[in-house]
């Protein structure tokens, strides 16, 4: 048996690097479509009348189905019961329908047509691209706990943090990608914003999860093979299958309520904030969106160099739990200067160190708590356990967007009246950015609490990773 599991495909570096490479890079191109209108909101209000709550709305309907649907606890039990390859596929085709029904909102729905929903009317095009982000929602976010268990089935007892950290970071280079390209694919040529095409944007990035749903099916021919060879062996070893029952185990462990409720504060302090970061850059410094959302990609690219960094000095040496606290400081500390720092002397030299402290936590937090989650919860029930973690967090991304947007446009009417009367006007996001950093504050003190459990329950969150 021993000889058996040595001669596996996982053993072969060249192997399990390269699947890797291919389940990453579909994270890629579904990190670009999920923010493919950050960078270009001021469009949807110039050519779509969508209002900053109607693209906040927007912005948390990707979690919608995640949330109030429990799709993401469902995710969950169907990659522990049906397995990697089965829900591999079928979230690459959810995320393919989602976005086609996304481009065909804005593509080919007049934009001035709009729809009641629950007495409530918002453009029928903020509708339909709701409905397809939702949909979206679902496959990326199955995608992603299925991306995070075969990562651990590859590399568990080997450079599991590091693997977890490449893969973090291929993904924010699709963040940096869509700061860049976005603008370019919208603007069809023109340098006057009503002439632009959103729904450019939109095609690129349904092409580019295409792509990405054939990387998902090449993988599963190396998955086909790894599972032959370590398939029986592994269910030797005595350990139970997966029951649906198991949920109640996930919920009565403290050290995943610790980790899920960090998360979501964690999260809800960083993605809501890239959707809005363009406009309130280029606000405080002057600047054009696009200029404002070259500055945005630095964020995720100071996280994308780092967080490989992190991951090996994990799989060496530890600190998991320490990592977690001192990249909550950093958040807090990033979203204070952002609130606190008046736009006069809020120069392109404050910007920049602010995104790279942000960077820097962006990278500490999620390297460090990844890996952390198989060393609190059994393997058997994994990918229920990413899944619950995710679906919690997922809470704080639906609502937090809509917060946001809600928050801006009351601290800001002056600013909504200008604007619905044709008016050129800047947010002040001294409100919302206050919001982020109370997040960063709750997060130092679960932070602070989950190193307790980790010592009282010994789970060995600051214990390297790698096995010697």
């Amino acid at each position: 048996m021993t000889e058996k599991i040595r001669a596996s495909l996982r053993d072969s570096k060249t192997a399990r690097w390269f699947a890797l490479g291919l389940i990453s890079l579909t994270m890629f191109f579904a990190y670009f479509f999920v923010d493919v209108a950050s960078p270009i909101k001021n469009q949807f209000e110039i050519n779509y009348h969508w209002s900053s709550e109607v693209f906040g709305f927007y912005g948390g309907m990707e979690f919608f189905f995640n949330v109030f649907l429990g799709f993401l606890i469902i995710s969950g039990i169907i990659l522990d019961k049906m397995g990697i390859r089965f829900t591999l596929i079928t979230s690459g085709l959810t995320m393919v329908a989602g976005g086609f029904l996304k481009f065909y909102a804005l593509k080919f729905i007049d934009p001035i047509s709009v729809s009641s929903v629950f007495g409530y009317e918002l453009p029928t095009t903020a509708l339909y691209a709701c409905i397809g982000f939702a949909v979206f929602g679902v496959g990326v976010e199955m995608a992603g706990i299925t991306v995070s268990k075969t990562i651990v089935k590859w590399f568990k007892g080997r450079e599991l943090a590091l693997a977890m950290g490449l893969e973090m970071a291929i993904a924010r280079l699709g963040v940096f990608a869509v700061m860049w390209l976005s603008p370019i694919f919208a603007n069809n040529g023109s340098s006057i914003p009503s002439e632009w095409t959103t729904a450019n944007a939109y095609l690129w990035g349904l092409v580019f999860l295409t792509i990405g749903l054939l990387t998902f099916f090449i993988y599963t021919f190396m998955d086909v093979k790894l599972e032959k060879e370590i398939g029986d062996s592994e269910k030797t070893e005595g350990e139970e299958e997966f029951k649906v029952s198991d949920i109640g185990k996930i919920f009565a462990n403290p050290g995943f309520l610790a980790i899920a409720g960090l998360c979501v504060l964690f999260y809800s302090a960083i993605f809501p904030f890239q959707r809005f970061a363009t406009e309130m850059l280029s606000g405080k410094l002057g600047i054009d969106a696009k200029e404002a959302a070259r500055y945005v990609s630095m964020f995720p690219i100071g996280a994308m160099i780092l967080t490989p960094f992190i991951g090996f000095f994990l799989d060496a040496k530890g600190k998991g739990a320490s990592m977690m606290v001192y990249g909550a400081i950093l958040l807090t500390i990033s979203h204070l200067i952002f609130a606190l720092v008046p736009s006069a002397a809020f120069t392109p030299i404050i910007a920049v160190i602010t995104i790279v402290i942000l960077g820097i936590a962006f990278s500490l937090v999620p390297a460090s708590m990844w890996p952390s989650l198989p060393k609190i919860v059994e393997d058997r029930y994994l990918g229920s356990a990413y899944g619950v973690i995710f679906w919690i967090q997922n809470m704080g991304l639906f609502g937090v967007p809509i917060l946001i947007g809600y928050a801006l446009s009351k601290s800001n009417p002056e600013v909504v009246a200008a604007i619905q009367r044709g008016e050129t006007a800047v947010y002040n996001y001294t409100v919302p950015e206050l919001i982020f950093a109370s997040f960063g504050g709750l997060a130092i003190i679960l932070s602070i609490i989950l190193k307790r459990i980790d010592k009282k329950k010994g789970y060995g969150l600051d214990i390297p990773n790698k096995k010697k």
